[in-house]
């Protein structure tokens, strides 16, 4: 019989650190063995527990139901516990869990997510719970190692495919760091691009100082603008069904230029489950795009992870990085089928 969602909030005597992974479903998460990774080669005895129940019979994914606790017994356990170091964020509490911590990051704040969670020593003692957003350092990061240069961002124009969180934190990197000149926006549902447009409004009402956001639904439209030097990729990999799916298709087509030889940029593919080659990816391949995993931002999120919860330099370690990237590279081989055979 499953355990109850309070019942998943262990802290094991044998363990020195818990961290958590707060969401669900978690069947296919690989924050769990990238944390542990880093753990064991810095000698800590420190784990990782997921918290997610899974109930039902049925073994395809995402189960037919799937439960963590609520925040409020979530947070009262882990501020009580003293071996708690920390906890990743994910659906469906990203957004809900901000308004209950103790502080927020600007990351966090521009953002509108919070995916993960890290202690912050009070000059009383006590330990304040604050919130902050990794995954922007994960999409910085995955396109800053994966370019030329830096200055091939600056000043440029950048596309954005999606209109979910993965949009908000790209929005958010391609401007505070990369100094991109204006932001395309290609998606499916124009009330989720609007919601984005509206809430980027709110947020940085000087309109005039930030890269402007560009919401492009016509191929022939696209055609006509200054390419973009990067794209991030913010959707599952689905092949398009309704008209509308198609059409955002076709934008994003146009945008890659498959009959141009002119020289092409990065795309970051935010996508690797179940197979971080994606059609997207072959796409933007084809094309003369060069192709940036999804997996690169989960790594570098994770390790900003680690580098909050432990207070090390994690990237410093000698090797830990690319034995993060072994690790996690397995992992997703043994679950994807192989790019030949898509």
């Amino acid at each position: 019989m499953a355990e109850t969602p309070e019942e998943l909030i262990t802290s094991p005597q044998y363990l020195d650190g818990v961290a958590y992974l707060y969401g669900h479903p978690l069947l296919n998460s690989l924050s769990p063995p990238l944390h542990q990774t880093v753990y064991t080669a810095l000698g800590l005895n420190w784990n990782q527990i997921p918290l997610s129940s899974v109930y039902g019979t049925s073994s395809t994914y995402p189960p037919p139901y799937t439960q963590s606790p609520p925040i409020d017994k979530f947070l009262s356990a882990i501020r009580s516990n003293p071996k708690f170091v920390g906890s990743s964020v994910t659906m469906p509490w990203k957004v809900s869990i901000m308004s209950h911590l103790d502080d927020l990051t600007e990351d966090t704040t521009q953002v509108g997510a919070c995916n993960t969670i890290f202690l912050r020593q009070k000059q009383d003692g006590t330990r304040s719970l604050v919130g902050t957003n990794t995954d922007c350092i994960g999409i910085r990061e995955a396109l800053l190692q994966n370019s030329p240069s830096t200055d091939l961002f600056q000043n440029k124009p950048a596309l954005i495919v999606g209109g979910g969180g993965t949009a908000r934190s790209a929005i958010y990197v391609l401007r505070k760091w990369l100094r991109t000149s204006k932001i395309y926006i290609v998606n499916r549902d124009p009330a989720e691009v609007n919601a984005i447009l509206t809430e980027d409004a709110q947020r940085n009402p000087n309109a005039a100082t930030v890269a402007p956001l560009v919401h492009v639904m016509d191929p022939m439209v696209a055609a006509t603008l200054e390419p973009p030097v990067a794209i991030v990729s913010g959707i599952p990999n689905y092949a398009p069904k309704t008209s509308e799916e198609f059409r955002a298709r076709q934008v994003l087509r146009a945008f890659l230029g498959e009959e141009s030889s002119s020289p092409k940029g990065v795309i970051l593919e935010m996508c690797y489950h179940p197979t971080p080659w994606t059609e997207i990816a072959q796409l933007a391949s084809t094309a003369g795009w060069k192709v940036i995993l999804g997996s690169e931002a989960l790594i570098w999120q994770g390790l900003e992870q680690a580098r909050l919860w432990t207070g090390q330099d994690i990237v410093a370690v000698p090797g830990l990085v690319d034995k993060v990237k072994e690790v996690v590279s397995k992992a997703i081989a043994e679950r994807a089928p192989s790019r030949s055979n898509l």
